[in-house]
């Protein structure tokens, strides 16, 4: 079995050995990971981990809620490294309006900036949006980019608008919720999805109440397939073909 966690945030602050939960993940057929940074401390913390850990693979970026902190020397950070050999992807990036809407407009600007990084040197982008729908499609169709849209729970309407603009979708731990509405869409987009489990947070069922792990892509997955009525590596072949015609770069690493 060979599933990836496109998602993951291997912190030291959340977990005492990386190694450990690697260990664990691969024990149950997860073989490698995309580490997804956020800002200063964890993109420096992503170029450490996947180099010490060959499984690993890492994306980095300015998640909308440092709008308020983040500095020049951070972006600068950005177009420097983004250019190394397994930084594979700019993320996690985007709009969040949940807590706060007072900053919209610079929450744009930042998102802006980062998207012309990512067409300038032709990544693909990590994007969260929560509660931001249309200004998050509104930006991505200004710039020449793909990606993933992290932690994907909208309509069918909404699901279909970024698969035509050439996006993926991020599946985690959400999608086994009772109260989850994607089960019901899962048949019609099943073909343009990627697994994640967003680690340390978005724990799935029956493990809610505990910290995530990237060894739940396992549960995540046998999840799914059973809704789809499908075997787990059919869903395995799926999403393995998407994470290889968004990360451009995997086809060179591995």
């Amino acid at each position: 079995m060979n599933l990836w966690d496109t998602h993951c945030h291997l912190y030291e602050e959340y977990y005492p050995s990386i190694l450990e939960e690697i260990q664990e993940a691969k024990s149950v057929g997860v073989t490698n990971f995309v580490v997804s940074g956020c800002d200063s401390k964890s993109n420096q913390e992503v170029l450490t981990i996947i180099s010490a850990f060959s499984s690993c693979f890492g994306v980095i970026g300015i998640h909308p809620e440092e709008v308020e902190r983040y500095t020049i020397q951070d972006l600068d950070f950005l177009s420097v490294h983004c250019l190394d050999e397994r930084i594979i992807g700019i993320g996690e990036i985007g709009l969040d309006y949940h807590y706060s809407n007072e900053n919209k407009e610079q929450q744009k600007e930042l998102f802006r900036k980062q998207l012309e990084y990512a067409e300038k040197y032709q990544l693909p982008v990590v994007v969260h949006s929560r509660e931001a729908t249309q200004d998050t499609i509104d930006l991505l169709k200004d710039y020449k980019v793909k990606g993933i849209i992290h932690s994907f729970s909208g309509s069918l309407e909404v699901a279909n608008i970024y698969i035509k603009m050439g996006f993926k979708l991020g599946i985690n731990g959400v999608v086994t919720f009772k109260n989850s509405k994607l089960k019901e869409i899962l048949p019609m987009i099943k073909n343009h999805i990627v697994l994640e489990t967003d680690s340390p947070f978005l724990t799935p069922h029956p493990y809610r109440g505990t910290k995530n792990s990237p060894k739940y892509i396992r549960n995540i997955a046998e999840f799914i397939a059973q809704e789809l009525q499908i075997s787990v590596a059919e869903l395995e072949e799926i999403t393995n073909s998407n994470i290889r015609s968004i990360f451009d770069k995997m086809n060179e690493l591995c």
